[in-house]
């Protein structure tokens, strides 16, 4: 005898046919969330952002910096050339040959400071007048020193790079001597530079320019925002 197990009947109301039963569908949504942002993702995005607004500061820090510098070495230059005689009373003057070579060359300004006469001694190099021809100035090694009773001082000159003295002997006028005490490289041609119209054209309009982004970059200070979470 075959048994068969019958599921008790429920009857629709009005029909007595009970309906189908639907199984039940699960209510937990697999769809992921679009909505929230994956952690990696936004780990790397908040250190991008961080690297771009350091990137930045760093550029805006350097700018006024260069800026800075170029006008502290403009106004260094200005007052070593221009002032630096008048106040501190030595004198600058460019090398036009190579007759000093190597110690100094062609487009090197030497710095010379006063000194006695009665005090120059050989070995020394000195800037003076040659008595020949155009009477120009030249900075030659003091071969040997000859004072005249009247306490005249003539000397004996050679440039280092030369192979026989100055075919001359040159009385130093005065009371004062000038001795190369420093040489600034290359600094005479940089001079002769800006001398050239174009350049000087440009620092008349642009040196204040210049100026007055320095005096704005020195006292603009920009403001620091947090960054939000």
């Amino acid at each position: 005898m075959t048994a068969a197990l019958l599921a008790p009947r429920v009857t629709h109301p009005g029909t007595g046919v009970r309906p189908p039963q639907t199984p039940a569908r699960p209510t937990t949504d697999r769809t992921p969330d679009r909505t929230t942002a994956h952690p990696d993702r936004t780990a790397r995005s908040t250190a991008g952002t961080a690297r771009t607004t350091s990137g930045k500061r760093a550029l805006a820090h350097l700018t006024r910096w260069t800026v800075r510098l170029m006008m502290l070495a403009a106004i260094a230059v200005f007052a070593g050339l221009a002032l630096g005689p008048h106040v501190l009373g030595y004198r600058t003057m460019t090398m036009l040959t190579a007759s000093m070579a190597p110690d100094i060359n062609p487009g090197d300004v030497v710095v010379v400071t006063p000194l006695p006469i009665s005090e120059v001694q050989a070995g020394m190099v000195i800037s003076y007048h040659i008595p020949i021809d155009d009477h120009r100035l030249v900075s030659h090694r003091v071969l040997s020193v000859e004072t005249a009773p009247d306490g005249a001082v003539t000397v004996q000159t050679k440039g280092d790079a030369n192979d026989a003295p100055d075919p001359w002997q040159a009385t130093l006028q005065g009371d004062t001597a000038w001795q190369v005490t420093a040489v600034i490289p290359e600094l005479g041609n940089l001079i002769q530079a800006l001398r050239t119209p174009i350049v000087s054209q440009a620092l008349v309009y642009g040196a204040p320019a210049l100026l007055a982004g320095w005096l704005l970059l020195t006292i603009w200070t920009p403001t620091r925002t947090e960054d939000q979470p």
